[in-house]
């Protein structure tokens, strides 16, 4: 018997804006957030399913390139209060900050054990051709899901877009066009949809403890992004460093996190660690991760206090910052939990590096 059959999933829709939520205006043409409490008019497939769907919206809807902690906070309030009322929850959301969401929602829900299923789409759901309506559907039932012992099958943060399931934490949006709109280069898919949705189990997170969910509030965002390129002025990266109030910096270097062997990068490095920031070297290439020490482009950086951040992508790095440092640790602490895995975010260190 399969478990699903004796319950009727319910799932909660989380509608915070972006272009899934969008329908045209007949009179103006122009495009405007459909009413989410008239979803089953726009999409009448969702009553094949027999689920329990309801949902609440942001008010007014945030466009992705807006989004902020404060909004992440926000989600994070709805699926506390409403954890044990469903099984699942959806998380509508635009592409272009998906990433960043995602990424920091699986920090801060410690102890998550059911499905938080980010997706959104590139063309309008009132199109006539759209990927919302699919990517809307298979999140739901991605969201609905239970393994063989009942369980949830996702039981962690994760982004359903067109055929693919992605560790959320991992993935990042590698088109502004395509219908795959994200990728996780370091880290398998965690479902594969075509006829069926094909679970990866070995590739699910799943926790080793039973505690009851925390949620976690109250990021710090005093975090800056720097990047390394060729003629980068000294100028330009002391006066980065030196930015007011900054406690952390998302280093993003070179190859396998290789920078320049120019001194003075070395001594502004230097003086920034002896302040107390904590620098986490980030790989600007979309797959592969830092190893410091490989190259000597690297030693002067593992010399002056950076930390290596080995796969992790940077909008990672910087939720995983955020949260961190809203917890009150010490620029010490971090910088040690920097290098170590949270939520499966990043890959451990091999014995060899």
């Amino acid at each position: 018997m399969n478990p699903q059959s004796a319950h009727q999933p319910r799932i909660l829709l989380i509608y915070t804006g972006g272009t899934i939520g969008m329908i045209e205006n007949p009179d103006t043409k122009s495009l405007q957030p459909f009413d989410f409490d008239h979803l089953i008019d726009n999409v009448p497939k969702l009553r094949m399913l027999n689920y329990v769907i309801d949902n609440v919206s942001f008010n007014p809807p945030i466009d992705s390139s807006d989004m902020c902690p404060e909004h992440w906070e926000d989600i994070c309030r709805v699926v506390e209060n409403n954890y044990h009322l469903y099984d699942g929850f959806v998380v509508l959301h635009g592409t272009d900050t998906m990433a960043y969401t995602a990424s920091a929602l699986s920090f801060m829900l410690e102890n998550l054990r059911k499905p938080v299923i980010i997706t959104g789409s590139q063309l309008p759901i009132g199109e006539v051709r759209t990927d919302g309506e699919e990517n809307l559907i298979t999140a739901v039932q991605i969201a609905a899901a239970v393994d063989r012992h009942g369980d949830p099958m996702v039981q962690e943060v994760a982004i359903l877009f067109e055929n693919y399931l992605w560790r959320g934490n991992r993935a990042t949006k590698r088109s502004a066009d395509n219908f795959n709109a994200f990728k996780s280069h370091n880290y398998p898919q965690l479902a594969k949809i075509g006829l069926d949705i094909n679970f990866d189990e070995d590739a699910l997170f799943r926790h080793h403890n039973r505690e009851p969910l925390k949620v976690h509030y109250g990021l710090d965002s005093s975090i800056v992004v720097i990047d390394l390129y060729p003629g980068l002025r000294k100028e330009a990266l002391i006066h980065a460093l030196d930015t007011p109030g900054t406690k952390g910096v998302v280093l993003r270097t070179f190859g396998a996190g290789n920078a320049p062997t120019s001194p003075w990068i070395a001594e502004a490095l230097h003086h920034a660690n002896e302040r107390g920031l904590v620098v986490v070297n980030v790989t600007q290439c979309v797959g592969g991760a830092v190893v410091q020490g490989r190259y000597a482009a690297s030693d002067a950086l593992a010399a002056n206090g950076v930390v290596s951040g080995a796969d992790i992508t940077t909008e990672a790095a910087i939720a995983k910052m955020m949260f961190l440092f809203g917890q009150g640790l010490t620029a010490a602490e971090v910088g040690r939990k920097m290098t170590q895995p949270i939520c499966g975010e990043m890959s451990l260190p091999s014995s060899d590096e």
